[in-house]
């Protein structure tokens, strides 16, 4: 790598390396010694950037949210139909989850539950903009007869999320021998077929 980093690519090459270590080492675990020396900076530096490893915590969920927000908007835009978008939606989560696998982790961790109630609100905000894209699209879906509709769209949407969060907890639990994405959307088609009984 040649030259210096400007503040935001340092700050942006800091997020990632919590990413991976997190996955690798467990977000609880994680130190912001090991981040620096998994890019080869002083600790200081690190603080540089991020005064505080909430501070840092919350860069990351701000990374994770943004990356979440493009998929779901990239996959409606390219789904063709409600049911196209339901199953878009729910294979761009799966999909983000398998690409950041350290997410399971970070939701279940001592750092977001109990330590850093702005991580938290981060993720809660997070869940609620997905959700509520999921309500519109079933939404969608009953009004097109595809599901029920005496079923309570939000209710529907937990559920749904529900079975996402299962899966990447089994995926996760279970040293990911299986493909998230594939279990995930598998499960979907029988989550589905039941709310169209």
């Amino acid at each position: 790598m040649s030259g210096r980093q400007s503040a935001e690519e340092r700050k942006t090459q800091i997020v990632a390396a919590v990413l991976r270590l997190a996955d690798e080492i467990g977000p609880d675990r994680l130190s912001t010694t090991d981040v620096a020396r998994a890019i080869g900076l002083s600790q200081p530096a690190i603080f540089r950037h991020f005064p505080t490893k909430n501070e840092l915590w919350l860069a990351v969920a701000e990374d994770i949210a943004e990356q979440l927000k493009g998929a779901w908007t990239a996959a409606e835009t390219l789904a063709t139909g409600p049911t196209d978008r339901l199953k878009a939606l729910i294979e761009a989560q799966l999909s983000a989850i398998a690409y950041t696998p350290a997410l399971p982790s970070i939701l279940f961790s001592r750092e977001l539950q109990v330590e850093n109630p702005g991580l938290r609100n981060v993720f809660r905000e997070i869940l609620g903009a997905y959700q509520g894209r999921l309500v519109s699209a079933i939404r969608e879906q009953q009004a097109s007869g595809d599901l029920r509709g005496d079923e309570c769209p939000e209710d529907i949407a937990i559920l749904l999320t529900s079975l996402v969060q299962g899966v990447a907890i089994r995926w996760t639990i279970g040293a990911r021998v299986f493909s998230l994405v594939d279990e995930g959307m598998r499960l979907l088609d029988v989550q589905v077929g039941l709310l169209r009984r």
